[in-house]
């Protein structure tokens, strides 16, 4: 079986190295199976995308297709032209794609109209809000999909509402979760760590990109300012992100609490996550990752496609509005952390299943 995986953003390669590392397992206990790395190129500033290759042991891609940015449909456009030529060039029996951004979606089109069986890992989260790129981009690979990989049971009812056969349904867990165990031993406090005096809970921190939360320059101002407002003696770490850096653009802004930094590494993020008093984001991912870790966090947005890090995890869903954040995350730090716990299959090993569902599918 010959399989091409695509990763073309920052959760693509967290989701696609545990991947990797369980074909190369099979491969050392003699499966006939072999794998074609494809970088598509969506994300190419070196911290959002060569720093994770290194930090994750992911091996150098096969082929880098160097698409970049662009309008979503420029980007989309360009990923299946450059994909096409990738696949003509290296036939494969399977696409395996992950997540919902554009590369997901992009290349999962191109190898269906080749013919190719295509795998989604993360299939079926939905946030219910079509004005998501992402949203699109699930809603369209699922409906050409072969064979789906869900993080919940959750997804898989969303997937049977679409009309997928139950049979092409595999319940296998969360291979972001499988990345942070893998990892969280070698997870490294970044190099301010001393400079900003952080201690373990006495930060927290922010992430930052969605349109609804940074598109507007005013907004994005007085959002920030509310959060410095509202953390008392709580230092604010905040990776910037470039699409927010962009719209901040020169703007001299001076703030009591918030300290922006580089975008991190995954290790060095990890460590801060980990250490945190709490995490403020408009990411799924993110939240995740402080399911499992225990760190309450909070959501800025009106929908989440992880609904299980609510009822099961320590995530809250705010809304954009900082008067509801100030509300919420006082309450928090009048009442203290909800009960939480860990989603079924969160254990590590989705991997593993997924590779072991797909050698089964293909010797059959």
């Amino acid at each position: 079986m010959k399989i091409t995986i695509v990763a073309g953003a920052r959760p693509n390669f967290i989701k696609i190295a545990p991947i990797i590392k369980a074909i190369q397992k099979q491969q050392s206990q003699g499966a006939a199976l072999s794998f074609r790395l494809v970088h598509t190129g969506q994300h190419y500033d070196k911290n959002l995308s060569d720093t994770f290759f290194e930090e994750l042991n992911i091996p150098h891609p096969n082929s880098n297709l160097e698409v970049k940015s662009g309008s979503q449909a420029q980007q989309t456009a360009a990923i299946m032209v450059a994909f096409e030529q990738e696949l003509l060039e290296n036939p494969c029996d399977l696409v395996l794609v992950v997540g919902d951004v554009n590369s997901t979606m992009a290349c999962a089109i191109v190898a269906k109209k080749m013919n190719i069986k295509v795998t989604h890992v993360e299939a079926g989260i939905r946030s219910g809000d079509m004005t998501m790129p992402e949203e699109i981009n699930r809603i369209v690979t699922d409906s050409i999909t072969d064979y789906f990989f869900t993080t919940s049971t959750w997804a898989g009812e969303n997937l049977l509402k679409y009309g997928a056969e139950p049979s092409a349904i595999h319940f296998v867990g969360n291979v972001m979760i499988d990345t942070l165990h893998q990892n969280l031993d070698r997870i490294s406090a970044p190099n301010f760590w001393l400079d900003y005096k952080l201690e373990n809970k006495n930060y927290i921190i922010l992430t930052l990109h969605r349109p609804s939360n940074v598109d507007e320059e005013n907004s994005l101002i007085d959002l920030l300012k509310g959060i410095d407002q509202m953390v008392g003696d709580k230092k604010v770490i905040f990776p910037i992100h470039p699409r927010t850096k962009a719209i901040l653009g020169e703007q001299s802004l001076s703030f009591k609490n918030i300290l922006m930094v580089e975008p991190q590494g995954y290790l060095n993020f990890m460590y801060l996550i980990k250490n945190s008093f709490a995490v403020i984001t408009d990411s799924g991912g993110i939240s995740e990752e402080t399911t499992v870790l225990g760190i309450p966090c909070f959501t800025l947005r009106t929908t989440t496609e992880r609904p299980e890090t609510i009822s099961i995890g320590t995530n809250h869903l705010i809304g954009t509005s900082i008067k509801n954040l100030e509300k919420v995350f006082g309450e928090f730090l009048q009442n203290g952390s909800k009960d939480a716990g860990i989603p079924e299959l969160w254990d590590g090993k989705a991997s593993d299943r997924i590779i072991a569902v797909l050698l089964a599918l293909f010797n059959k």
